[in-house]
C-alpha cells in the first residue's frame, strides 16, 4: 500500500532553531489570550453541533479492545510470569533510584540504559547532562522496554491479535514519552522561560490553526503549506497533457534529447497520493531524470475522486487507466509497444493488468517495472493490522455516507507506521516550542491527500489485504476475466526498499517467485519513498543486486553485491534493453492527440 511518508521519508526537519521573540507586552498578550478563547469557543461550539446531527466518533474502530482484552486473559492465566515480570522491573528500578543517587552526589555512574541510536527525542544534551532529566529518560525507557517485552512474551494469542497489541502498545509507549510533555522535556523548559512563555502561547495558536484545518480533528501541519505550488516550485518537468478519462489525465513529457527509446515508457503511479512525488524538483525528480535519458514519457496523473465516482472499481482502474493510456499512446506516438512502470499500489495494478492482458493475448506491454509493491499479501506488514473484518466493516460504513474513504484517514493510518517522527516531532516543534514547520517537498507531498471510491477501495482491502486473492490463481476476475500472475511472461525489474514499513521487502520479494518470466530483483537502502526518489547525484543510499531469485529473500540478500549510490543508472541499464531501437524525439501534440492543457493538469491541483 503507499506511499505516505507516512512511511519510508525520514524524520521531519526540525524548525527554525531560535526559540520565539518573547511577548513584552501584557496588552498584546491579553488580546491573543482572548482571540485563542474566541476560537476554542468556536471550535467546542461545532463540535457539539456533530454530536447533535449523531457525527461522533466511534468509540473503538480499530477494535483494539478486543485484542488487548485477550492478552489480557492470557496475561492472567499465568500470574506467575506476571509477578516474576514485575518484580523484574522494580529490580530495575532500584538499580536505577542507585545510580541516579550516586550522580547526585557527585560521582560517575554509568547508565542502565540507553536510547537507540537516532532517537531525537532525546538529542538535547540536557537528557544527558542533568542527572534529573537522565533519570526521567532512563525511567521511561526502562518502562517501555518492559511494557513491549511483557506484551510480547504473552503466549497463547493468535498471530494477529499478537501483532495488533504489540502495535497499538508501542503506539502508547511513543505517546507517553517524557519528550511530549512541557514539565518533562528540557528544550521545551528552556524556551518557555527564555521566551517568557510565549513558546506556548504561539503553539496553542497553531494547534488551533490546525484543529480549524481539520475541521475540528487535529491536523497536523507538517510543512509550510504556502512554500510550495504545484507547477511553480514543483512538478516542474514540462510536458503536456494529451488525453484523460474520468480517472486520470495522461501527461507526456517534452524530449531532452534527439533520439528517444522508440519504446515509450508509462509510469503508473499509486492513488493512494498524487503522482508528483516522482516529479518534486528537478534535483531529485525521477521523470525529469527518465526524460534525460532518452525516455517518451507518459505518466497517469490520477483524479482525487469524490462521490460522483463511488462506484468505480479496481477493473475500471484498470479500463480507464493503464489500458486507456496504452490506446491514447499508440495514438500520440505511433508505437503500439510500450515499457512500463509501477510503484506501489500502481505496481499492484500493472501486475493484474499484464494478467488480464496475458489472458486477452495483449502483448503491448515488453516490459515491466515495479516499485516497492505487494503482490503476495501474505505478510502485508504493519498496514495487515488495519485490515481485520470489524475494521472492515467500520471503513464501509463510513465510505457509504460519502461514497468515498476521506484522505486524511489513509494519511493518518500511514503516520501511525512512524508516529515519533510523523506525528509527535510536530507536536513538540509546533505546539510545545511553538515554530512554524520547516517548509519540506516531501512532507508538502504527504500531506496532500486524496480519496479513495468506495468501491475500489473496499475490493482491494478485501480481496488484496484480508483475503490475499492477487496471489492465487484465478482467484481474483477483473472485467469478468479470471487473472494468473503466474502467466505474466513479461521482462520484470523489481525495486524494493530495506526499511519500508508500508511495503515490507521481504514480502515484495515473493513476486519473484509468482511471475512466469524473467525477473531481476533490486533492494535499495532506506525507505518507501527516499529510497525510490534518490537521484544519483545526491550519492545516497546504497542499493544491492544479485541476478538470481532464490525461493528466500534473505537467501537472495546473503549473496548479493552491495553497489554504493542510487539504483536508478542500474535500472536504465536493464530497460535500456528493452528500448527496442532509437528513433527522433516526439514532442507532445506530433500525433493523433491534441495538448488538451499544459503539465502537471488539473487532475492533481484538485483537494
Amino acid at each position: 500500500m503507499t506511499d505516505r511518508v507516512r512511511a519510508g521519508s525520514g524524520p521531519a526537519k526540525p524548525g527554525p532553531a531560535a526559540a520565539p521573540a518573547p511577548t513584552a507586552d501584557p496588552a498584546e498578550l491579553g488580546r491573543r489570550m482572548m482571540e485563542i478563547a474566541d476560537r476554542s469557543s468556536r471550535l467546542v461550539t461545532a463540535f457539539l453541533e456533530k454530536q447533535r446531527h449523531g457525527e461522533t466518533p466511534e468509540i473503538d474502530p480499530l477494535n483494539i479492545g478486543s485484542a488487548f482484552l485477550a492478552m489480557t486473559k492470557q496475561m492472567m492465566s499465568d500470574p506467575t510470569r506476571l509477578l516474576q515480570t514485575q518484580m523484574s522491573l522494580w529490580q530495575d528500578y532500584a538499580t536505577l533510584w542507585s545510580r541516579t543517587t550516586q550522580r547526585l552526589m557527585g560521582q560517575e555512574a554509568e547508565p542502565l540504559v540507553t536510547a537507540e541510536k537516532g532517537d531525537k527525542r532525546f538529542k538535547d544534551p540536557a537528557w544527558n547532562e542533568v542527572a534529573v532529566f537522565d533519570f526521567i529518560k532512563q525511567s521511561y525507557l526502562l518502562t517501555a522496554r518492559w511494557l513491549q517485552g511483557s506484551v510480547r512474551e504473552v503466549e497463547g494469542l493468535d498471530a494477529k491479535t499478537a501483532k495488533k497489541v504489540d502495535f497499538y502498545t508501542r503506539q502508547f509507549i511513543d505517546a507517553m514519552a517524557p519528550s511530549n510533555f512541557v514539565a518533562t522535556n528540557p528544550e521545551v523548559l528552556r524556551s518557555t522561560l527564555e521566551s517568557r512563555g510565549e513558546n506556548l502561547v504561539k503553539g496553542l495558536e497553531n494547534m488551533l490553526a490546525d484543529l480549524e484545518r481539520g475541521r475540528g480533528e487535529l491536523a497536523i501541519s507538517m510543512t509550510d503549506r504556502d512554500a510550495f505550488e504545484i507547477g511553480r516550485n514543483i512538478a516542474l518537468t514540462p510536458g503536456k497533457v494529451v488525453f484523460e478519462t474520468e480517472l486520470m489525465q495522461l501527461i507526456q513529457y517534452d524530449p531532452a534529447t534527439e533520439t528517444v527509446a522508440r519504446r515509450p515508457l508509462l509510469v503508473i503511479p499509486p492513488w493512494i497520493n498524487k503522482f508528483y512525488i516522482l516529479d518534486l524538483k528537478p534535483q531529485n525528480s525521477l521523470i525529469r531524470w527518465a526524460v534525460e535519458q532518452g525516455h517518451t514519457v507518459f505518466v497517469i496523473s490520477w483524479v482525487n475522486p469524490d462521490g460522483r465516482l463511488a462506484g468505480k472499481s479496481f477493473a475500471d482502474y484498470m479500463l480507464e487507466g493503464p489500458l486507456a493510456a496504452l490506446g491514447a499512446i499508440e495514438q500520440a506516438t505511433g508505437e503500439r509497444e510500450v515499457n512500463a512502470v509501477g510503484y506501489c499500489l500502481g505496481g499492484t495494478l500493472l501486475a493484474s493488468t499484464l494478467a488480464w492482458m496475458t489472458a486477452k493475448g495483449d502483448d503491448r506491454i515488453k516490459s515491466a517495472t515495479y516499485l516497492t509493491t505487494l503482490t503476495d499479501f501474505t505478510d502485508p506488514g504493519e498496514l495487515g493490522i488495519f485490515v481485520d473484518e470489524e475494521q472492515l466493516q467500520a471503513i464501509e460504513a463510513r465510505m457509504a455516507g460519502k461514497g468515498y474513504l476521506e484522505g486524511g484517514a489513509m494519511a493518518s493510518t500511514f503516520n501511525l507506521l512512524r508516529a515519533n517522527d510523523l506525528i509527535w516531532s510536530f507536536v513538540v516543534n509546533n505546539y510545545l516550542l511553538g515554530k512554524d514547520p520547516f517548509p519540506f517537498d516531501l512532507l508538502y507531498w504527504n500531506s496532500d491527500t486524496t480519496r479513495m471510491p468506495a468501491a475500489m477501495h473496499s475490493f482491494y482491502l478485501r480481496n488484496m489485504y484480508q483475503e490475499n486473492r492477487l496471489a492465487q490463481p484465478g482467484g481474483i476476475s477483473l472485467a469478468g476475466v479470471p487473472i494468473d500472475l503466474g502467466t505474466i511472461k513479461t521482462p520484470t525489474f523489481m525495486l524494493s526498499t530495506r526499511e519500508d514499513h508500508i511495503a515490507p521487502w521481504a514480502s515484495t520479494y515473493a513476486a519473484t517467485q509468482l511471475f512466469g518470466g524473467p525477473v531481476r530483483f533490486c533492494l535499495s537502502a532506506s525507505g518507501h519513498i527516499a529510497g525510490v526518489v534518490n537521484p544519483p547525484a545526491a550519492k545516497k543510499y546504497s542499493h544491492w543486486v544479485n541476478t538470481r531469485t532464490p525461493k528466500s529473500p534473505e537467501a537472495w540478500l546473503k549473496a548479493a553485491t552491495a553497489v554504493e549510490g542510487s539504483w536508478w543508472p542500474e535500472w536504465q541499464k536493464w530497460v535500456a534493453r528493452h528500448a527496442g531501437g532509437q528513433v527522433p524525439a516526439r514532442q507532445p501534440g506530433d500525433g493523433k492527440l491534441t495538448p488538451i492543457e499544459d503539465a502537471p493538469g488539473r487532475y492533481v491541483r484538485a483537494a
